[in-house]
C-alpha cells in the first residue's frame, strides 16, 4: 500500500485512495462502503472532498467486514470479463452498461450477468459502471485503448479547470470519465471517439449516471470531425499518444490551422488546435500535452502564434504517475478564445506542481507560481516549461535531486536484460507470405487503426504488428518523396504455425517494452543532469569531499 504517514506512527492516516489499495478494490467501493455502512470509522483529518482516515481503525475494520481477505463480487467480476474479451477488455464493459441500461446482454457470458446483477442489487447500475470504470482506467487493460486517462490525472484536470462550464465537449474522449467529471450540473457535455466500444461504453453509462444531456459520436476526430461548427464553453483533451500518422497530408488545408500547420510529428499540436476551434467565444480550453510540447522546436511557431495573440493564459506542471502511456510529468496548457481583438491575455500564469501528492487536493495556494509577461516569452525557443520560468526552490533541490537520481538507478537496472536473447537463422520474411488484406477479408484479423487485432486463435496479434513494421513493410509504405503512411493492407506477413508466431510475438513485446523503458530512462537522465546543473551552479548542490 502507498500509505503516507500524515501523522506519528501510532496516528497514521491514509486516503480513501489507499484504502482502496489496502482492500484491493476502486474508490468507488469504498464510497459505497461509507454510505452504507454506520460502523466505517470516521475521518480523522484532512479536508470535506479529501479526507483521512486512521489507518489502525480502517484495517480493524476491514478485518471484521472479511474485506480484502475474500474476492470481492466486483473482482470475480472484472476476472470473469477478462476471459471472456481477452484482447477487448472495453468492448466486454460496454456489454456491461448496456446490458444495465436495459439493451440486452449481448455478448457477455451466463456467468458475467449473474456477477453483473449481484452487483447491481448490492448498490445500484451506475455504482457499478461507475467502479469498473475506475477498475479499468487504473488497469493494464487500458494499454488498448486510444484514449484511457487515469483517475489522478481525471481528478487534476477536474480540480484545476474549475465546476463552472454549462458545456463540455471532449474530442478525445474514451470512456467518458473526464467528459462526466467536469462542467456544472445539468452541463451539455459532447464528445467523439474513434474506438466504437467506447463510445458505447460512453453512452450507456452516461445513461445509467443520469448526466444531463450527453451525445458522443463515433470516428476520427483529426480526419473526420463529426461536430463541424460545434462550440463549446469547455473544452478539454488528453489526446491519444503522439504519432506521425494523424492525417497532416489529407488536411493541409484544415482551416482548423487557425495558428500555424502541425509538425508530422507532433500529433498533440493537431489536438490542440482542433479543441480550440471548437472553443466558444469567452470558452477556454483545457488541454493535457506532453511536458517536450513545451520546447520541441518543430512546434516553435504554434506556441509563438499562442503567445503573440493573447490566446495561452495557463501552464501547469503536473507530477509523474497521472498519463496512462507513461511515468513522466505531463502540462496541463490552458486557453481562452477571446471575445474581442482587445479580450486577449497579456501575460502567462505559470504553475509548477511537479511535487503535489497526485493523490492529494491539488491546492493552487501551494504551487510555485509566476505571471510572465507575453514579451518575455518571444524569444528564439518560446519555452512554456513552467521551471525555466519559475524561481528555482533551493532548499527543496537536494531532495528533488536525489529523488530523480533513485528513479534514474531504477529505471536503469536490468535493462540490458529486457532486450530478448536472440540467434542467428533464416529470416522467415524470405519465405511464403500473406497480405494483411487476405487475413482481413478471411475475419481472422481486425483493423484496430493502425494496429491489427487478431480474432482467431490461429493468428497471434503480436506477431503480427511486429512484422507490420517490419522495415520491407515500412519502405513498401514509404511514397518517393518520402512521405510515410502506413498501408496496413497492402502489408505482407510470414505465414508460419502459430506456436511459432507467439514466439515471435513474444520477442516483439519485449523488443517494444525496451523501447519504452528506454525513452523513460532518458527522460530520467535529463532531469537528473539538470537538476544537478542547477544544484551546482547555484550553491544547492557541491560535490562530494573525496575521502
Amino acid at each position: 500500500m502507498d500509505s503516507r504517514d500524515h501523522g506519528t506512527t501510532d496516528e497514521q492516516q491514509i486516503t480513501a485512495a489507499d484504502i482502496a489499495r489496502l482492500a484491493g478494490v476502486t474508490r468507488a467501493a469504498v464510497s459505497n462502503w461509507r454510505r452504507r455502512h454506520d460502523d466505517f470509522p470516521s475521518p480523522t483529518g484532512g479536508t470535506s472532498s479529501s479526507p483521512l482516515f486512521p489507518l489502525a481503525g480502517v484495517r480493524t475494520w476491514l478485518d471484521s467486514q472479511n474485506k480484502g481477505t475474500e474476492e470481492s463480487t466486483e473482482v470475480r467480476m472484472w476476472h470473469t470479463l477478462r476471459g471472456d474479451y481477452p484482447s477487448r477488455m472495453l468492448g466486454g464493459l460496454a456489454d456491461v452498461a448496456e446490458f444495465l441500461d436495459g439493451q440486452g446482454p449481448g455478448a457477455l457470458s451466463e456467468a458475467a450477468v449473474g456477477l453483473i446483477r449481484t452487483l447491481a442489487e448490492e448498490g445500484s447500475p451506475a455504482e457499478v459502471v461507475r467502479g469498473l470504470t475506475e477498475r479499468f482506467l487504473n488497469s493494464n487493460e487500458r494499454a488498448g485503448a486510444a484514449s484511457a486517462s487515469t483517475t489522478r490525472l481525471i481528478r487534476a484536470v477536474a480540480r484545476l479547470t474549475g465546476p463552472d462550464a454549462s458545456s463540455v465537449f471532449d474530442p478525445a474522449c474514451g470512456t467518458g470519465a473526464l467528459l462526466f467529471a467536469l462542467g456544472g450540473p445539468g452541463a451539455r457535455r459532447t464528445g467523439q471517439d474513434l474506438d466504437p466500444d467506447a463510445v458505447r461504453f460512453a453512452s450507456a453509462r452516461a445513461a445509467l449516471e443520469g448526466s444531463g444531456e450527453v451525445e458522443i459520436r463515433e470516428g476520427d476526430a483529426l480526419r473526420s470531425d463529426r461536430w463541424t461548427g460545434h462550440q463549446a464553453e469547455l473544452v478539454v483533451c488528453d489526446p491519444p499518444p503522439s504519432h506521425t500518422d494523424w492525417g497532416r497530408e489529407e488536411l493541409l488545408m484544415d482551416p482548423r490551422w487557425e495558428l500555424a500547420l502541425p509538425p508530422k510529428a507532433e500529433s498533440e499540436l493537431a489536438w490542440l488546435q482542433h479543441a480550440y476551434a471548437h472553443t466558444a467565444p469567452g470558452g477556454r480550453t483545457a488541454m493535457v500535452m506532453s511536458t517536450s510540447c513545451a520546447y520541441r522546436r518543430t512546434g516553435r511557431r504554434i506556441r509563438a502564434e499562442l503567445v503573440r495573440r493573447g490566446l495561452l493564459t495557463g501552464v501547469i506542471a503536473l507530477p509523474a504517475g497521472l498519463a496512462a502511456g507513461h511515468s513522466q510529468p505531463v502540462h496541463l496548457w490552458l486557453l481562452r478564445r477571446p471575445l474581442h481583438e482587445h479580450d486577449t491575455a497579456s501575460s502567462v500564469r505559470m504553475r509548477d506542481l511537479t511535487g503535489a501528492d497526485p493523490d492529494g487536493t491539488w491546492d493552487l495556494s501551494e504551487s510555485t507560481e509566476a505571471e510572465v509577461p507575453l514579451i518575455d516569452l518571444l524569444d528564439d525557443e518560446v519555452d512554456l516549461t513552467p521551471a525555466k520560468h519559475l524561481a528555482p526552490d533551493l532548499t527543496d533541490l537536494p531532495r528533488a535531486f536525489e529523488d530523480a537520481r533513485e528513479q534514474l538507478r531504477r529505471a536503469a537496472t536490468g535493462l540490458g536484460g529486457t532486450l530478448p536473447p536472440l540467434e542467428g537463422g533464416t529470416a522467415p520474411v524470405a519465405g511464403t507470405q500473406i497480405k494483411v488484406s487476405d487475413l482481413i477479408d478471411a475475419g481472422m484479423v481486425e483493423l484496430d487503426g493502425n494496429r491489427l487485432r487478431a480474432t482467431d486463435d490461429r493468428v497471434d496479434s503480436d506477431f503480427l504488428n511486429g512484422f507490420l513494421h517490419s522495415p520491407v513493410n515500412t519502405r513498401r509504405s514509404t511514397s518517393a518523396s518520402g512521405t510515410f503512411r502506413t498501408d496496413v493492407r497492402a502489408a505482407r506477413i510470414p505465414q508460419m504455425g502459430v506456436e511459432e508466431q507467439r514466439r515471435y510475438g513474444a520477442a516483439f513485446r519485449a523488443v517494444a517494452e525496451l523501447e519504452r523503458r528506454a525513452k523513460e530512462l532518458s527522460a530520467l537522465a535529463d532531469q537528473a543532469a539538470r537538476l544537478a546543473r542547477e544544484g551546482l551552479t547555484s550553491g544547492a548542490l557541491a560535490p562530494e569531499e573525496s575521502p
